[in-house]
């Protein structure tokens, strides 16, 4: 492993994605001294990227309880800068939609003995199998991003809450302590699960966002976003129930793949909470009420477009492989597929997308 016989307090580190979480992301790590290159892989976020090019890659940062200045060591759009034999972690930040084409383009750029953490995964591990194969990578996939935050001007991050802990699957699992070497020194906490398809299913947004999202439709359409807070008003009662019936069949893939069946509300206690003995539904209802962010502002945002094919069709299609039920995972991705006229299994995340043979050999490691 690469900076094994040399102090690791200072890792060269490249984030992918100039968006909220990868942005923040880099700033936060270059602020605790490590050399941070931030690799811009898709059209989005130009002005904002833009500004960090003209700047010399100074990330004007609003913290929890301090506001600062981040200098990045580089900003580019040119793989060959950014991913180099000297790199130590990759840190991907883009939307899961787009994970697959993104391997592919990077596959050549990669060196053996780089860790890899995809913030979050949604199996993305599977991609690396099909297209990397042939390098001895070490990936890690979390469960969400360790910061919640947003780009509030070119150039500018605001930090609204950041994780406790956060658990992390990492295959292969034979390196799981090579890769914690590397990844103790960001200090975010990082707790093992034991495999990444755990990280997986346990995405706070597969549960949360999709729920969330699709019942907002009408609310976000007649208001047209205004002033409006997913956290703090869609989740009534009866919405509560359809996220406890999505999150038991969750729990039951979890099961037959004989992996921590944690419930969603557990889970974001585990990462969000330092007190572990209080409710686990208090925990999330504080979380929306003080620091979960507005929106979204249109019925087709990501939480939708994200994570109806990213997540919920891929619980669909393991629950199909393992000949569990997923009625309620179905009905979702039917009604989200008819509101927004869009057939979400047609480019969603299958068993069959992401290689049956590539997810067996993760299976077997853990």
């Amino acid at each position: 492993l690469k900076g094994v016989g040399r102090s690791l307090s200072s890792l060269n580190i490249t984030v992918i994605g100039a968006g909220n979480a990868g942005t923040t992301v880099a700033a936060d790590l270059s602020f605790k001294g490590h050399k941070v290159t931030l690799l811009k892989s898709s059209h989005s976020h130009s002005n904002h990227f833009n500004k960090l090019c003209s700047n010399g890659g100074v990330v004007q940062v609003e913290d929890l309880d301090k506001t600062y200045s981040a200098k990045l060591l580089k900003v580019t759009t040119a793989m060959e800068d950014a991913l180099t034999d000297q790199t130590d972690l990759i840190i991907i930040f883009i939307q899961t939609n787009y994970h697959e084409e993104l391997i592919k383009r990077i596959a050549p750029y990669l060196h053996n003995d780089q860790v890899i953490l995809i913030e979050p995964g949604y199996l993305s591990t599977a991609y690396f199998n099909k297209y990397c194969s042939q390098k001895k990578l070490i990936i890690a996939e979390a469960e969400s991003s360790p910061i919640d935050c947003r780009i509030v001007g070119n150039g500018k991050v605001k930090v609204l809450f950041k994780n406790i802990r956060n658990p992390i699957g990492i295959y292969p699992d034979s390196r799981k302590d090579e890769a914690m070497k590397i990844l103790d020194e960001l200090d975010y906490h990082f707790t093992l699960l034991d495999s990444v398809v755990e990280a997986a299913l346990h995405n706070p947004n597969l549960i949360v966002h999709t729920v969330g999202a699709i019942m907002s439709i009408p609310r976000i359409e007649y208001t047209r976003g205004n002033n409006y807070w997913m956290y703090r008003e869609v989740f009534t009662p009866s919405v509560w129930n359809l996220v406890e019936r999505l999150d038991d069949e969750k729990m039951a893939v979890l099961k037959a793949l004989r992996l921590n069946p944690l419930p969603y509300v557990e889970a974001c206690k585990f990462r969000n909470s330092k007190d572990l003995s209080v409710d686990a539904k208090q925990v999330f209802f504080q979380y929306a009420r003080n620091h979960s962010p507005s929106g979204p502002t249109i019925s087709n945002s990501r939480y939708v477009t994200e994570d109806v094919p990213e997540g919920l069709v891929l619980l669909e299609s393991l629950g199909q492989v393992l000949g569990i039920s997923t009625k309620v995972c179905s009905s979702l991705i039917n009604i989200a597929s008819a509101c927004l006229q869009v057939d979400f299994r047609k480019e969603g995340r299958t068993v069959e997308r992401l290689g049956y043979e590539n997810i067996m050999k993760i299976i077997e490691f853990h």
